[in-house]
Protein backbone atom coordinates (compact mmCIF):
# COMPACT_ATOMS: atom_id res chain seq x y z
CA UNK A 1 0.00 0.00 0.00
CA UNK A 2 1.15 3.47 -1.43
CA UNK A 3 1.72 5.82 1.93
CA UNK A 4 1.36 9.14 2.44
CA UNK A 5 5.18 10.20 1.77
CA UNK A 6 5.20 8.43 -1.08
CA UNK A 7 2.40 9.96 -2.50
CA UNK A 8 3.62 13.39 -1.30
CA UNK A 9 6.87 12.45 -3.31
CA UNK A 10 4.95 11.58 -6.62
CA UNK A 11 2.79 14.68 -6.83
CA UNK A 12 6.26 16.69 -5.72
CA UNK A 13 7.94 15.03 -8.51
CA UNK A 14 5.24 15.93 -11.13
CA UNK A 15 1.98 18.47 -10.21
CA UNK A 16 0.19 16.69 -12.91
CA UNK A 17 -0.35 13.65 -10.63
CA UNK A 18 -2.43 15.47 -8.00
CA UNK A 19 -5.06 16.45 -10.86
CA UNK A 20 -4.51 12.84 -13.12
CA UNK A 21 -8.01 10.88 -12.73
CA UNK A 22 -5.75 7.74 -12.96
CA UNK A 23 -3.95 9.00 -9.66
CA UNK A 24 -6.78 9.80 -7.83
CA UNK A 25 -8.44 6.62 -8.99
CA UNK A 26 -5.47 4.31 -8.14
CA UNK A 27 -5.11 6.01 -4.69
CA UNK A 28 -8.73 5.63 -3.95
CA UNK A 29 -8.53 1.86 -4.77
CA UNK A 30 -5.54 1.64 -2.48
CA UNK A 31 -7.27 3.09 0.61
CA UNK A 32 -4.65 5.61 1.13
CA UNK A 33 -6.64 8.62 1.14
CA UNK A 34 -10.34 7.22 0.74
CA UNK A 35 -12.80 5.16 3.06
CA UNK A 36 -14.55 2.80 1.97
CA UNK A 37 -16.42 3.00 -1.31
CA UNK A 38 -20.74 3.29 0.23
CA UNK A 39 -23.28 5.82 -0.73
CA UNK A 40 -24.89 7.28 2.13
CA UNK A 41 -28.78 6.50 2.17
CA UNK A 42 -31.22 8.42 1.68
CA UNK A 43 -34.61 9.41 2.17
CA UNK A 44 -37.20 11.20 -0.89
CA UNK A 45 -38.23 14.10 0.33
CA UNK A 46 -41.62 14.56 -1.53
CA UNK A 47 -41.12 17.46 -3.93
CA UNK A 48 -37.90 18.75 -2.35
CA UNK A 49 -36.05 20.76 -5.22
CA UNK A 50 -32.37 21.21 -3.69
CA UNK A 51 -28.93 22.23 -5.31
CA UNK A 52 -26.10 19.92 -5.96
CA UNK A 53 -22.16 21.72 -5.77
CA UNK A 54 -19.60 21.00 -9.02
CA UNK A 55 -18.51 18.08 -6.63
CA UNK A 56 -15.15 17.20 -7.78
CA UNK A 57 -13.04 14.09 -6.19
CA UNK A 58 -15.02 12.31 -3.04
CA UNK A 59 -14.15 13.09 0.42
CA UNK A 60 -11.53 11.63 2.66
CA UNK A 61 -11.12 10.25 5.46
CA UNK A 62 -12.49 7.25 7.53
CA UNK A 63 -14.84 7.57 10.21
CA UNK A 64 -11.90 7.38 12.81
CA UNK A 65 -10.78 10.66 10.97
CA UNK A 66 -13.91 12.40 11.07
CA UNK A 67 -14.25 11.55 14.77
CA UNK A 68 -18.21 11.46 14.51
CA UNK A 69 -19.96 8.72 15.50
CA UNK A 70 -22.69 7.52 13.57
CA UNK A 71 -25.34 5.10 14.14
CA UNK A 72 -25.62 1.54 12.92
CA UNK A 73 -28.17 2.38 10.25
CA UNK A 74 -25.76 4.96 9.04
CA UNK A 75 -22.13 3.92 9.35
CA UNK A 76 -21.17 3.75 5.25
CA UNK A 77 -18.13 6.18 4.69
CA UNK A 78 -17.76 8.83 1.87
CA UNK A 79 -19.29 7.96 -1.23
CA UNK A 80 -17.03 7.73 -4.19
CA UNK A 81 -18.56 8.26 -7.69
CA UNK A 82 -17.31 5.65 -10.29
CA UNK A 83 -19.47 7.66 -13.14
CA UNK A 84 -16.73 10.57 -12.51
CA UNK A 85 -13.98 9.47 -14.82
CA UNK A 86 -12.47 13.46 -14.99
CA UNK A 87 -11.85 16.35 -12.59
CA UNK A 88 -12.44 18.36 -15.85
CA UNK A 89 -14.56 21.41 -14.82
CA UNK A 90 -13.89 21.17 -10.99
CA UNK A 91 -14.21 23.86 -8.93
CA UNK A 92 -11.09 22.78 -7.12
CA UNK A 93 -8.96 22.61 -10.05
CA UNK A 94 -10.15 25.32 -11.48
CA UNK A 95 -10.99 27.80 -8.69
CA UNK A 96 -8.33 31.38 -9.25
CA UNK A 97 -9.06 31.23 -5.28
CA UNK A 98 -7.91 27.36 -4.20
CA UNK A 99 -4.29 28.99 -3.43
CA UNK A 100 -2.55 27.88 0.63
CA UNK A 101 -0.85 30.62 1.55
CA UNK A 102 0.99 29.81 4.60
CA UNK A 103 1.06 30.76 8.40
CA UNK A 104 4.44 32.24 7.56
CA UNK A 105 3.08 34.38 4.93
CA UNK A 106 -0.17 36.24 5.74
CA UNK A 107 -2.15 38.02 3.55
CA UNK A 108 -2.18 41.35 4.13
CA UNK A 109 -5.42 43.05 5.65
CA UNK A 110 -8.24 43.60 2.37
CA UNK A 111 -11.15 46.12 2.43
CA UNK A 112 -14.10 44.79 1.47
CA UNK A 113 -14.10 46.73 -2.12
CA UNK A 114 -11.20 44.65 -2.59
CA UNK A 115 -12.85 41.04 -2.00
CA UNK A 116 -15.52 39.76 -4.40
CA UNK A 117 -18.61 38.88 -2.86
CA UNK A 118 -18.62 35.25 -0.86
CA UNK A 119 -14.50 34.57 -2.25
CA UNK A 120 -11.18 33.22 -0.43
CA UNK A 121 -9.08 35.70 1.77
CA UNK A 122 -6.59 33.72 3.08
CA UNK A 123 -5.34 29.52 4.16
CA UNK A 124 -3.90 29.10 7.32
CA UNK A 125 -1.60 26.04 8.12
CA UNK A 126 0.36 24.62 10.72
CA UNK A 127 1.77 20.83 10.29
CA UNK A 128 -0.03 19.96 13.44
CA UNK A 129 -2.23 17.57 12.28
CA UNK A 130 -6.17 17.51 11.60
CA UNK A 131 -8.31 20.80 12.38
CA UNK A 132 -10.87 20.07 14.83
CA UNK A 133 -12.58 22.97 16.52
CA UNK A 134 -12.61 26.83 16.20
CA UNK A 135 -13.56 29.58 17.96
CA UNK A 136 -13.48 33.28 17.05
CA UNK A 137 -13.49 36.32 19.10
CA UNK A 138 -12.79 39.91 18.34
CA UNK A 139 -9.77 39.70 16.45
CA UNK A 140 -8.64 36.22 17.80
CA UNK A 141 -9.02 32.76 16.26
CA UNK A 142 -8.33 29.82 18.39
CA UNK A 143 -8.04 26.55 16.39
CA UNK A 144 -7.41 23.26 18.02
CA UNK A 145 -6.10 19.97 16.38
CA UNK A 146 -5.30 16.57 17.00
CA UNK A 147 -1.64 17.82 18.20
CA UNK A 148 -3.30 18.85 21.27
CA UNK A 149 -2.11 22.48 20.69
CA UNK A 150 -4.52 25.38 20.67
CA UNK A 151 -2.79 27.43 18.31
CA UNK A 152 -4.08 31.52 18.30
CA UNK A 153 -3.99 33.60 15.40
CA UNK A 154 -4.67 37.10 15.22
CA UNK A 155 -4.79 39.19 11.44
CA UNK A 156 -4.03 35.71 9.69
CA UNK A 157 -0.83 35.56 11.83
CA UNK A 158 -0.11 32.95 14.11
CA UNK A 159 -0.43 35.09 17.30
CA UNK A 160 0.71 33.03 20.50
CA UNK A 161 -0.64 28.71 21.58
CA UNK A 162 -0.97 27.15 24.30
CA UNK A 163 -0.74 23.05 25.21
CA UNK A 164 -2.68 20.24 27.21
CA UNK A 165 -1.19 17.45 28.34
CA UNK A 166 -3.39 14.62 26.31
CA UNK A 167 -6.60 14.54 24.55
CA UNK A 168 -6.99 15.77 21.04
CA UNK A 169 -9.13 19.07 20.73
CA UNK A 170 -12.61 18.67 19.87
CA UNK A 171 -14.56 21.76 21.02
CA UNK A 172 -13.69 25.40 22.10
CA UNK A 173 -15.95 28.03 23.63
CA UNK A 174 -15.15 31.63 24.68
CA UNK A 175 -16.34 32.90 27.91
CA UNK A 176 -15.14 36.68 28.65
CA UNK A 177 -11.01 36.31 29.88
CA UNK A 178 -11.99 31.83 29.96
CA UNK A 179 -11.52 29.62 27.55
CA UNK A 180 -12.75 26.29 27.53
CA UNK A 181 -11.56 23.22 25.95
CA UNK A 182 -13.17 20.29 25.36
CA UNK A 183 -10.98 16.83 24.63
CA UNK A 184 -10.64 13.47 23.33
CA UNK A 185 -9.46 11.65 26.81
CA UNK A 186 -13.28 12.91 28.31
CA UNK A 187 -11.65 16.15 30.72
CA UNK A 188 -12.67 20.09 29.96
CA UNK A 189 -9.95 22.18 30.50
CA UNK A 190 -10.27 26.24 31.60
CA UNK A 191 -7.71 28.80 30.72
CA UNK A 192 -6.92 32.24 31.14
CA UNK A 193 -5.52 35.02 29.52
CA UNK A 194 -2.52 36.45 31.40
CA UNK A 195 -3.33 40.06 32.77
CA UNK A 196 -0.26 41.59 32.11
CA UNK A 197 1.07 40.24 28.45
CA UNK A 198 -2.06 39.07 26.40
CA UNK A 199 0.13 36.69 24.71
CA UNK A 200 0.17 33.98 27.69
CA UNK A 201 -2.33 31.59 28.14
CA UNK A 202 -2.61 29.55 31.61
CA UNK A 203 -4.57 27.10 32.80
CA UNK A 204 -6.85 27.47 35.42
CA UNK A 205 -8.20 24.50 36.06
CA UNK A 206 -10.27 20.79 34.71
CA UNK A 207 -13.52 19.93 35.22
CA UNK A 208 -14.61 18.38 36.95
CA UNK A 209 -12.18 19.76 39.64
CA UNK A 210 -9.62 17.52 41.57
CA UNK A 211 -11.27 18.56 44.33
CA UNK A 212 -14.61 17.61 43.51
CA UNK A 213 -13.53 14.44 41.71
CA UNK A 214 -11.63 13.32 45.24
CA UNK A 215 -14.85 14.39 47.00
CA UNK A 216 -17.39 12.40 45.04
CA UNK A 217 -15.21 9.37 44.89
CA UNK A 218 -16.06 8.61 48.53
CA UNK A 219 -19.29 8.04 48.28
CA UNK A 220 -20.45 4.33 46.28
CA UNK A 221 -23.83 6.44 45.12
CA UNK A 222 -21.69 8.91 42.83
CA UNK A 223 -21.10 5.58 40.52
CA UNK A 224 -22.73 4.95 37.37
CA UNK A 225 -22.78 2.09 35.34
CA UNK A 226 -21.06 3.82 31.74
CA UNK A 227 -20.03 0.86 28.79
CA UNK A 228 -20.17 -1.73 31.40
CA UNK A 229 -17.67 0.15 33.54
CA UNK A 230 -18.38 2.29 36.73
CA UNK A 231 -17.34 6.07 36.34
CA UNK A 232 -18.08 9.00 38.40
CA UNK A 233 -21.23 10.75 37.18
CA UNK A 234 -19.73 14.26 37.36
CA UNK A 235 -16.82 12.71 34.75
CA UNK A 236 -17.46 12.04 31.17
CA UNK A 237 -16.09 8.60 30.46
CA UNK A 238 -15.56 9.07 26.84
CA UNK A 239 -14.78 12.26 24.30
CA UNK A 240 -16.10 15.48 24.52
CA UNK A 241 -17.64 16.24 21.40
CA UNK A 242 -19.27 19.73 21.77
CA UNK A 243 -19.64 22.82 24.52
CA UNK A 244 -22.32 25.51 24.75
CA UNK A 245 -23.14 28.27 26.82
CA UNK A 246 -25.48 30.11 28.35
CA UNK A 247 -24.08 33.17 29.60
CA UNK A 248 -27.28 34.77 30.93
CA UNK A 249 -27.52 31.40 33.26
CA UNK A 250 -23.76 31.24 33.61
CA UNK A 251 -23.79 27.50 33.12
CA UNK A 252 -21.64 25.27 30.27
CA UNK A 253 -23.02 22.29 28.64
CA UNK A 254 -21.42 19.61 27.34
CA UNK A 255 -21.95 16.30 24.88
CA UNK A 256 -19.81 13.60 25.21
CA UNK A 257 -19.75 9.98 23.18
CA UNK A 258 -20.42 8.71 26.71
CA UNK A 259 -24.26 9.05 25.95
CA UNK A 260 -24.54 11.74 28.69
CA UNK A 261 -24.63 15.57 28.42
CA UNK A 262 -23.34 17.26 31.69
CA UNK A 263 -24.55 20.74 33.36
CA UNK A 264 -21.83 22.98 34.56
CA UNK A 265 -21.81 26.14 36.96
CA UNK A 266 -18.79 28.39 35.11
CA UNK A 267 -18.68 30.39 38.56
CA UNK A 268 -17.15 27.84 40.66
CA UNK A 269 -16.51 25.10 38.22
CA UNK A 270 -19.12 22.51 40.18
CA UNK A 271 -21.10 19.99 37.93
CA UNK A 272 -24.80 20.60 37.98
CA UNK A 273 -25.94 17.85 36.09
CA UNK A 274 -25.16 14.40 33.87
CA UNK A 275 -28.17 13.68 32.17
CA UNK A 276 -28.26 10.39 30.13
CA UNK A 277 -30.01 11.83 27.10
CA UNK A 278 -29.61 9.53 24.13
CA UNK A 279 -28.90 5.34 23.20
CA UNK A 280 -25.45 6.66 21.37
CA UNK A 281 -23.10 9.42 21.36
CA UNK A 282 -24.22 12.98 21.64
CA UNK A 283 -22.17 14.64 18.89
CA UNK A 284 -23.91 18.14 19.56
CA UNK A 285 -25.44 20.39 21.92
CA UNK A 286 -27.12 24.04 21.84
CA UNK A 287 -28.50 25.77 24.70
CA UNK A 288 -30.46 29.07 24.33
CA UNK A 289 -31.57 32.11 26.62
CA UNK A 290 -35.39 30.59 27.10
CA UNK A 291 -33.31 27.27 29.03
CA UNK A 292 -34.07 24.83 26.30
CA UNK A 293 -31.55 22.76 25.03
CA UNK A 294 -31.10 20.89 22.20
CA UNK A 295 -28.93 17.76 21.96
CA UNK A 296 -28.41 15.18 18.57
CA UNK A 297 -27.23 12.21 18.38
CA UNK A 298 -25.71 9.51 16.50
CA UNK A 299 -28.89 7.05 17.56
CA UNK A 300 -30.28 9.48 14.95
CA UNK A 301 -32.36 11.93 17.26
CA UNK A 302 -32.64 15.68 18.15
CA UNK A 303 -34.45 16.10 21.43
CA UNK A 304 -35.59 19.17 23.60
CA UNK A 305 -34.79 19.92 27.31
CA UNK A 306 -36.26 22.46 29.36
CA UNK A 307 -34.78 23.65 32.91
CA UNK A 308 -36.99 23.44 35.18
CA UNK A 309 -37.31 24.32 38.80
CA UNK A 310 -37.78 21.51 41.42
CA UNK A 311 -37.58 21.15 45.05
CA UNK A 312 -33.51 20.27 45.17
CA UNK A 313 -32.92 22.61 42.29
CA UNK A 314 -33.30 23.54 38.85
CA UNK A 315 -33.10 20.16 36.57
CA UNK A 316 -33.38 19.66 33.05
CA UNK A 317 -36.24 17.54 31.81
CA UNK A 318 -36.75 15.83 28.27
CA UNK A 319 -39.86 18.26 26.47
CA UNK A 320 -39.60 16.22 23.53
CA UNK A 321 -38.44 14.23 20.50
CA UNK A 322 -38.04 16.73 17.43
CA UNK A 323 -36.42 14.17 15.06
CA UNK A 324 -35.89 10.06 14.67
CA UNK A 325 -34.42 8.77 12.07
CA UNK A 326 -31.64 6.11 10.98
CA UNK A 327 -28.85 8.80 9.87
CA UNK A 328 -26.63 9.52 12.61
CA UNK A 329 -27.44 13.37 13.62
CA UNK A 330 -23.83 14.93 13.38
CA UNK A 331 -24.56 18.29 14.68
CA UNK A 332 -26.78 21.34 15.58
CA UNK A 333 -26.89 25.30 15.39
CA UNK A 334 -29.36 28.02 16.20
CA UNK A 335 -29.23 31.37 14.87
CA UNK A 336 -28.23 34.65 17.28
CA UNK A 337 -31.57 35.55 17.61
CA UNK A 338 -32.77 32.09 18.59
CA UNK A 339 -35.84 31.37 16.28
CA UNK A 340 -34.10 29.01 13.92
CA UNK A 341 -32.53 25.22 15.11
CA UNK A 342 -30.99 23.35 12.84
CA UNK A 343 -29.45 19.82 12.25
CA UNK A 344 -27.61 18.46 9.81
CA UNK A 345 -26.88 14.71 9.42
CA UNK A 346 -24.98 11.64 7.89
CA UNK A 347 -26.94 11.49 4.71
CA UNK A 348 -26.22 15.07 3.89
CA UNK A 349 -29.14 16.67 5.00
CA UNK A 350 -30.35 19.73 7.04
CA UNK A 351 -33.64 19.52 8.77
CA UNK A 352 -34.41 23.23 10.59
CA UNK A 353 -37.27 24.10 13.21
CA UNK A 354 -38.83 27.28 13.50
CA UNK A 355 -38.48 27.90 17.63
CA UNK A 356 -40.98 30.72 17.75
CA UNK A 357 -43.68 28.60 16.10
CA UNK A 358 -43.63 25.66 18.94
CA UNK A 359 -40.72 24.07 17.29
CA UNK A 360 -42.76 23.34 14.28
CA UNK A 361 -40.84 21.48 11.30
CA UNK A 362 -39.51 23.93 8.92
CA UNK A 363 -38.38 22.25 6.25
CA UNK A 364 -34.38 20.42 4.71
CA UNK A 365 -32.09 21.78 3.03
CA UNK A 366 -30.44 19.69 0.61
CA UNK A 367 -26.92 20.94 -0.57
CA UNK A 368 -24.80 18.19 0.06
CA UNK A 369 -23.92 14.63 -1.40
CA UNK A 370 -21.64 13.25 2.06
CA UNK A 371 -22.46 13.89 5.67
CA UNK A 372 -23.15 17.55 7.32
CA UNK A 373 -19.97 17.97 9.50
CA UNK A 374 -20.47 21.12 11.28
CA UNK A 375 -23.26 24.12 11.37
CA UNK A 376 -22.83 27.94 11.87
CA UNK A 377 -25.72 30.49 12.14
CA UNK A 378 -26.54 34.19 11.98
CA UNK A 379 -29.28 36.27 12.15
CA UNK A 380 -30.05 35.44 8.12
CA UNK A 381 -27.54 33.13 7.09
CA UNK A 382 -26.45 29.69 7.58
CA UNK A 383 -23.26 27.99 6.76
CA UNK A 384 -23.18 24.25 6.27
CA UNK A 385 -19.53 22.05 6.37
CA UNK A 386 -19.67 18.90 4.77
CA UNK A 387 -17.60 15.76 3.84
CA UNK A 388 -17.45 16.80 0.40
CA UNK A 389 -15.57 19.00 1.21
CA UNK A 390 -17.80 21.97 0.50
CA UNK A 391 -19.60 24.82 2.45
CA UNK A 392 -23.13 25.71 1.84
CA UNK A 393 -24.00 29.48 2.27
CA UNK A 394 -27.54 29.77 2.94
CA UNK A 395 -30.01 32.61 3.43
CA UNK A 396 -33.08 32.56 5.04
CA UNK A 397 -35.79 34.82 4.13
CA UNK A 398 -38.80 34.04 6.35
CA UNK A 399 -39.37 30.48 6.20
CA UNK A 400 -37.49 29.94 2.51
CA UNK A 401 -33.77 29.28 2.63
CA UNK A 402 -31.86 30.20 -0.71
CA UNK A 403 -28.25 28.82 -1.22
CA UNK A 404 -26.38 32.26 -2.21
CA UNK A 405 -23.12 30.70 -2.76
CA UNK A 406 -21.19 27.09 -2.34
CA UNK A 407 -17.61 27.81 -1.33
CA UNK A 408 -14.75 25.41 -2.39
CA UNK A 409 -10.89 24.45 -1.88
CA UNK A 410 -11.03 22.63 0.85
CA UNK A 411 -9.27 19.11 -0.22
CA UNK A 412 -10.91 17.35 2.50
CA UNK A 413 -13.86 17.35 4.81
CA UNK A 414 -15.31 20.52 6.15
CA UNK A 415 -14.97 19.54 10.23
CA UNK A 416 -15.80 23.08 11.92
CA UNK A 417 -16.81 26.62 11.14
CA UNK A 418 -16.58 29.87 13.00
CA UNK A 419 -18.15 32.89 11.70
CA UNK A 420 -17.55 36.69 12.82
CA UNK A 421 -19.29 40.00 11.46
CA UNK A 422 -16.38 41.91 9.39
CA UNK A 423 -17.00 45.27 11.46
CA UNK A 424 -14.62 47.08 8.55
CA UNK A 425 -17.21 46.49 6.09
CA UNK A 426 -19.05 49.74 5.20
CA UNK A 427 -20.92 48.95 1.81
CA UNK A 428 -22.72 46.07 3.05
CA UNK A 429 -23.50 43.54 5.70
CA UNK A 430 -20.48 40.71 5.11
CA UNK A 431 -19.07 38.04 7.50
CA UNK A 432 -15.97 36.53 8.23
CA UNK A 433 -16.10 32.88 8.22
CA UNK A 434 -12.75 29.88 8.92
CA UNK A 435 -13.13 26.59 8.08
CA UNK A 436 -11.32 23.83 9.93
CA UNK A 437 -10.69 20.99 7.55
CA UNK A 438 -8.58 17.42 7.86
CA UNK A 439 -6.83 18.86 5.25
CA UNK A 440 -5.06 20.54 8.19
CA UNK A 441 -5.55 23.96 6.81
CA UNK A 442 -8.05 26.78 8.36
CA UNK A 443 -9.47 28.96 5.61
CA UNK A 444 -10.59 32.46 5.99
CA UNK A 445 -13.63 33.77 3.60
CA UNK A 446 -15.78 36.51 3.30
CA UNK A 447 -19.27 36.43 3.04
CA UNK A 448 -21.67 39.18 1.67
CA UNK A 449 -25.30 39.00 3.55
CA UNK A 450 -26.88 40.19 0.35
CA UNK A 451 -25.28 38.54 -2.88
CA UNK A 452 -27.21 38.86 -5.94
CA UNK A 453 -29.69 36.69 -6.91
CA UNK A 454 -32.53 36.26 -9.42
CA UNK A 455 -35.61 34.12 -9.27
CA UNK A 456 -35.87 32.21 -12.32
CA UNK A 457 -39.90 31.67 -12.00
CA UNK A 458 -41.36 33.28 -9.41
CA UNK A 459 -44.63 31.38 -9.51
CA UNK A 460 -43.42 28.25 -8.36
CA UNK A 461 -44.26 26.65 -5.15
CA UNK A 462 -40.43 25.95 -3.95
CA UNK A 463 -38.40 28.96 -4.43
CA UNK A 464 -35.54 28.42 -6.56
CA UNK A 465 -32.60 30.52 -7.86
CA UNK A 466 -30.32 31.03 -10.04
CA UNK A 467 -26.72 32.57 -8.98
CA UNK A 468 -25.34 35.43 -10.43
CA UNK A 469 -21.66 34.53 -11.64
CA UNK A 470 -20.09 37.28 -9.76
CA UNK A 471 -22.04 36.62 -6.44
CA UNK A 472 -21.24 32.44 -6.39
CA UNK A 473 -18.17 32.13 -8.18
CA UNK A 474 -17.78 28.22 -7.37
CA UNK A 475 -21.75 27.65 -8.70
CA UNK A 476 -22.32 30.18 -11.15
CA UNK A 477 -23.91 26.87 -13.25
CA UNK A 478 -25.74 25.73 -10.25
CA UNK A 479 -29.00 26.31 -9.02
CA UNK A 480 -29.93 25.82 -5.19
CA UNK A 481 -33.69 25.55 -3.92
CA UNK A 482 -35.47 25.52 -0.78
CA UNK A 483 -38.64 24.07 0.90
CA UNK A 484 -41.22 23.29 3.29
CA UNK A 485 -42.13 20.00 2.50
CA UNK A 486 -42.30 17.45 4.64
CA UNK A 487 -40.16 13.81 4.63
CA UNK A 488 -40.49 10.58 5.21
CA UNK A 489 -38.24 11.11 8.13
CA UNK A 490 -40.58 11.15 11.71
CA UNK A 491 -40.20 14.30 13.52
CA UNK A 492 -42.37 15.31 16.21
Amino acid sequence: MLGPTVIKNLTALNPLYSSSPTFVIAIYNLGTMFAEADSFPRSKFGNIMHSYPNMSIPGSGSEDDLYVRYSRASTSGPAYEAHRTSLEGSPITMSPWNQTTSFMKPSTAISDNDVPANSLIGSLTREEGHIYSLAATKDLLYTGSDSKNIRVWKNLKEFTGFKSNSGLVKAIVISGEKIFTGHQDGKIRVWKISPKDPSIYKRAGTLPTLKDVLKSSIKPSNYVEVKHKRALWIKHADAVTCLSLNVEQGLLYSASWDRTFKVWRISDSKCLESIRAHDDAVNSVVSIMSGMVFTGSADGTVKVWKREQQRKGAKHVLSQTLLQQDSAVTALAINTQGSVLYCGSSDGLVNFWEVEKQLSHGGVLKGHKQAVLCLEATENLMFSGSADKNICVWRKDGNIHTCLSVLTGHMGPVKCLAVEKNQESRSEQRWIVYSGSLDNSVKVWSVAEFAQIRATNKNQQHACFEFDSVSAPFASDETACSTSSSSQSRWH
